[in-house]
């Protein structure tokens, strides 16, 4: 018989931004390729304890349960076993508690994010090692982008190497760098407008034109000798110009999935404002809707956030003030008593 080494195991996984993609045309043997950068304000938070069934409760509840299930079937926990011998037990399901949740389709990483939170709880939970890439591999998630993997273990600034040919493996972060403290994202929510996902995603990767080595050509120079030496050097400005650039290419290239370079029309027309009006830089993340712009100060970022909602207050948008995160997921667990464990 297992038994929980805890008694609940609670882990506080970072939203992230996806800042755009560096080869679509896949022409060297990897395709994709990502930037992205955890962000400290928002994450999804769950605490998972032993029970004999699998449940949730929550936002995002009947997605965190399924998640669950399969990450217990795939520790040993019924069927679906695949390690070394099933694993039997009282308790051998879960009571998942959803405290926060990242919005989904909004393009912050919500499905990589919560897949991973609830994945490392349980194992945590059963005092079992088993890597995040694993648990995403078995969850099925990190298959286009290697981001949200790398930023749930690291946080920071990431750069994954892309996808090897046709395998679903989740890319390998090759580039990791702190984001300077002081400066700041402010993001643009359209709660009424949900990103491209599912098989509407998939589709539209099958439906896009070839994206040319030229342009792939342009998208890594500006990562490699525009954006990183920027953000090594905290240089704001050529940061933001090199983000901006990258962000301009890709998004002319999914603009007939979306509807135009950003996916929100509203969310647009704020970003174009924010441009105009001192941000360093500005980007959707992933399929949107949700917008960011970079702020070189937190009082900066403020005082444009307010700008912004009066200007802009008839188009129905959120705006929020956000750093980054320079650290993965937090990860702490209640241990049980010596009777609890005894009994």
């Amino acid at each position: 018989m297992s038994l929980a080494v805890f008694q609940s195991v609670t882990v506080h996984a970072p939203a992230r931004l996806h800042m755009g993609f560096l080869d679509l045309n896949g022409g060297l043997g990897r395709r994709f390729g990502s930037l992205g950068l955890a962000l400290d304000e928002l994450a999804a938070r769950v605490t998972v304890s032993p029970a004999e069934g699998v449940y949730a409760e929550g936002p995002q509840a009947e997605r965190a349960a399924d998640y669950g299930r399969r990450a217990l079937a795939a520790l040993g926990f019924g069927s679906g076993d695949i390690t070394s011998g099933a694993r039997t037990g009282a308790h051998s399901g879960a009571h998942i508690r959803v405290e926060q949740a990242i919005p989904d389709h909004a393009g912050l990483g919500s499905g990589t994010q919560l897949a991973l939170a609830v994945g490392t709880a349980l194992a945590r939970l059963h005092d079992i090692d088993w890597p995040a890439r694993d648990i995403a591999r078995a969850l099925g998630r990190g298959g286009r982008s290697g981001i949200g993997l790398g930023l749930f273990g690291q946080g920071g600034f990431l750069v994954d190497g892309g996808r090897r040919g046709d395998q679903d493996e989740p890319p390998t972060a090759i580039v990791r760098m702190e984001f300077p403290a002081a400066w700041r994202l402010l993001l643009v929510f359209d709660h009424g407008f949900k990103g491209l996902h599912g098989a509407q995603e998939k589709q539209a990767f099958a439906d896009l034109p070839r994206f040319s080595e030229e342009r792939a050509g342009q998208l890594c120079r500006l990562a490699l000798m525009g954006a990183l030496p920027a953000l090594a050097e905290q240089d704001i400005q050529g940061f933001g110009a090199a983000v901006s650039g990258i962000q301009d290419l890709v998004g002319d290239h999914f603009a007939p999935a979306q509807g135009g370079r950003y996916a929100s029309p509203r969310v647009s027309r704020a970003l174009a404002w924010l441009r105009e009006h001192g941000a360093a830089g500005i980007g959707q993340s992933s399929w949107g809707p949700t917008g960011f712009a970079l702020v070189d100060s937190e009082v900066a970022a403020h005082g444009l956030a307010r700008a912004a909602r009066v200007e802009l207050a008839d188009a129905g948008l959120e705006f929020m003030v956000c750093a980054a995160r320079n650290r993965g997921a937090d990860i702490t667990g209640e241990m049980r008593s010596l009777r609890a464990a005894a009994g």
